[in-house]
C-alpha cells in the first residue's frame, strides 16, 4: 500500500512533508486514487461523547471536531484551510441526525502547527471536551480516539464515511511526534484500531495518570491507515487555544 501519497484535498506544495512521515492528513477527498487503500478504523461505536462536533464543508462532510466552549470548536488546520462554509452538528452520535447545528463565523489557523478554531455563530450548552496538559499523557499508555472516518478499504474514503461516531483504543508510542505541518504530536499505534479519513480533527482522549481524569490530549491530524496514526499534541499548545477561547 502506498502511504506516501497526498489525498486529492492536500496542496501539491505539502506532499515532501508527507513523504517523509509516510502518512497522509485524514481529510477525506472527493475522489482519491484507487491504489490508497485506507484500513477499517475498528473498533466499535462511541456510547456517549456531548463533545464531539462533525465538520461539513459547504454542506460535505469532512472533518471530525470537539466543542471546547460555548462557542468554539477545536479541529485540523488541515480540515479548514480552504474556503467554504463550516458547519458542525454538535453532541449528536449520529452525523445525519440530532444535536445543534451551528456555523462558523470565523476561523483560526494555528500558524505552524495542524490546528485550528472554529468560532461558531450561537452559544452550545453542553458537556465541553476538557483539554489536557501534558502530565495528562505519556508513552506506553491506551488512549481512545474518536471519529466518523472511513470504514472501508476498497473504495474512496468519502463513499464510507460512518453514520455513527467511533471509537477505538490505540498505544501512546512517542509523545513528540510530529504532525502534518511539523508541530508536536503524540504517535499512537493501533489496539483494536486506528484513524483513516474524515477522523482529522477528532480528539485524542487520555485517563491522566494523575488526577485520574478523562481529557482530550490530541487532534487528529495523519495516518498511515493500518497501524500509526498522529495527533497534534494539544497538551503543548494550550496557550494558543487559551488565547482565544479561553479554556
Amino acid at each position: 500500500m502506498r502511504l506516501n501519497r497526498a489525498l486529492t484535498a492536500v496542496a501539491g506544495a505539502a506532499t515532501a512533508l508527507l513523504s517523509a512521515l509516510a502518512l497522509t492528513t485524514l481529510a477525506p477527498a472527493a475522489a482519491q486514487a484507487q491504489d490508497v487503500q485506507p484500513y477499517i478504523i475498528g473498533g466499535g461505536n462511541a456510547s456517549n461523547a456531548p463533545w464531539a462536533a462533525r465538520l461539513f464543508r459547504n454542506g460535505q462532510q469532512n472533518c471530525s471536531a470537539t466543542i471546547i466552549a460555548a462557542r468554539w470548536i477545536l479541529t485540523a488546520q488541515h480540515c479548514v484551510a480552504g474556503s467554504g462554509t463550516y458547519t458542525f452538528r454538535v453532541g449528536s452520535l449520529d452525523q445525519t441526525t440530532g444535536g445543534t447545528l451551528v456555523t462558523a463565523t470565523r476561523i483560526i489557523q494555528h500558524p505552524s502547527v495542524d490546528l485550528a478554531l472554529a468560532q461558531i455563530d450561537r452559544s452550545v450548552s453542553t458537556t465541553y471536551a476538557p483539554l489536557g496538559t501534558t502530565s495528562a499523557v505519556a508513552n506506553g499508555q491506551t488512549v481512545q480516539l474518536f471519529g466518523w472516518g472511513a470504514t472501508c478499504t476498497n473504495q474512496p474514503e468519502i463513499n464510507c464515511q460512518s453514520r455513527y461516531l467511533k471509537v477505538a483504543n490505540t498505544r501512546v508510542t512517542n509523545v513528540n511526534g510530529r504532525d502534518y505541518r511539523g508541530g508536536i504530536a503524540i504517535t499512537v499505534t493501533r489496539i483494536n484500531g486506528i484513524a483513516a479519513g474524515g477522523d482529522s480533527g477528532g480528539p485524542m482522549f487520555a485517563t491522566s495518570p494523575v488526577d485520574g481524569r478523562y481529557y482530550q490530549v490530541g487532534v487528529a491530524s495523519t495516518s498511515d491507515r493500518s497501524s500509526t496514526s498522529n495527533y497534534t499534541a494539544v497538551t503543548r499548545y494550550r496557550d494558543w487555544i487559551r488565547s482565544y477561547a479561553g479554556v
